[in-house]
Parts: C-alpha cells; structure tokens; sequence
C-alpha cells in the first residue's frame, strides 16, 4: 500500500522534556498509537528510527492505505530536517501533511485545525516551512493557554502540566487522537466539525 500521509507530532526527546506544554504533538502520537493497539482493524508498527526522527507505519487494511506517524527527534527548533527528510522522494500532499504542535494563544482543553496560514512565533513551524519550501501544510493546535503571571512564554512552553490539569489533558488527548482519525478518513472540514461540535 503506497503511503498517503503523514501525521506528526512536535515535541522535544528525552526525560527532561517530558509531559511539557512543548511535548503535546509527541503525547498526540503515543494517544494515537495506544488506542490503535485496542483497535484489532488498524496495524501499527514501528518502522524506523534514525538519530533525526522515529517512524511509525499506521496501516487500516480495511481501507487499503498506510500513514505515517513521526516524531522528530531533533529538538523542537529543527523540526524541519525530519519533515524534509521523510517527505523526500515521496509523492504527498501537503494536504495531508499534518503537524500537531503546542498552541499558547489557545486554552488547555480546547483544539483547532487549520490549513496553512501564519507560524504564530512557534519555532517547530518556522523550522517545517523552512526546510520544505512552504507554510501550506495542515496544523492541529493543541491548546495549552498562557501563564497567568505573564512570565516568558519560551520557559512556560517548557514547563510540566500541572497536577491539577492531568484530567484535562488526558481528554484533550483522547480528543486529539480522534480527530486525527476523523481527518485521515474525512479530510480538513469534517475534522473541523467534529472539534467544534
């Protein structure tokens, strides 16, 4: 089955990182990959690992056609190298290019997908639209809200999910995972719907 898209995850690698604001595209695919080890019509596997992204093939041989899901290991700023470097060689459609990413400007709880438009100061985009030549790739902002006290939005991104904000992020990811789903089968405007119903 030829590969019809891609679904990636931004974060950064490694413990330090993990369960950060920064982090919500790579929780994103691991959601995604637990739910599809429930799911006995959807096969999931890892593909390859380099020292520049992790690789996996999300097969649904009900529906004869194979994704990718990515996480770039190349810390948030470089993003962009993993991107080009899978895309290389490949005929996909930027609209079904998917990039899953942190959102200050929107609340914990809440997400948004659009097609193309501005990088909102996120320097995972930047590096994406960079490295492959265009802005015209589809984003799921994950929101996770602004500091209360106004401190420095780039230490706040890297900060960990409060306790008291677990429960919320647990739906927010099952949530993410579903609408995913909803845009690999129905494409940009159902998954809309579905996040604004």
């Amino acid at each position: 089955m030829s590969i019809k898209g891609i679904i990636c995850g931004l974060g950064n690698p490694g413990p330090r990182y993990a369960m950060t604001r920064h982090n919500a595209g790579f929780m994103t695919i691991d959601k995604i990959i637990e739910k599809a080890g429930n799911n006995p019509a959807v096969n999931i596997r890892l593909k390859k690992q380099t020292d520049t992204y992790i690789l996996w093939e999300w097969e649904f041989p009900n529906d004869y056609e194979t994704w990718f899901l990515v996480k770039p290991l190349t810390f948030m700023n470089r993003s962009g190298r993993a991107i080009s470097k899978i895309l290389s060689g490949k005929n996909i459609d930027y609209d079904k290019l998917l990039i899953i990413h942190d959102e200050v400007d929107i609340d914990l709880g809440k997400l948004r997908i659009k097609m193309a438009g501005g990088l909102a100061g996120h320097n995972g985009l930047r590096s994406i639209s960079n490295d492959i030549g265009t802005r015209d790739f589809v984003r799921l902002r994950f929101g996770v809200g602004r500091p209360d006290d106004g401190s420095d939005l780039a230490q706040y991104v890297l900060t960990k999910f409060a306790p008291d904000e677990l429960s919320l992020l647990e739906e927010t990811l099952d949530k993410a995972a579903r609408a995913v789903n909803v845009f690999r089968k129905d494409g940009l405007e159902k998954t809309r719907d579905f996040l604004s119903a």
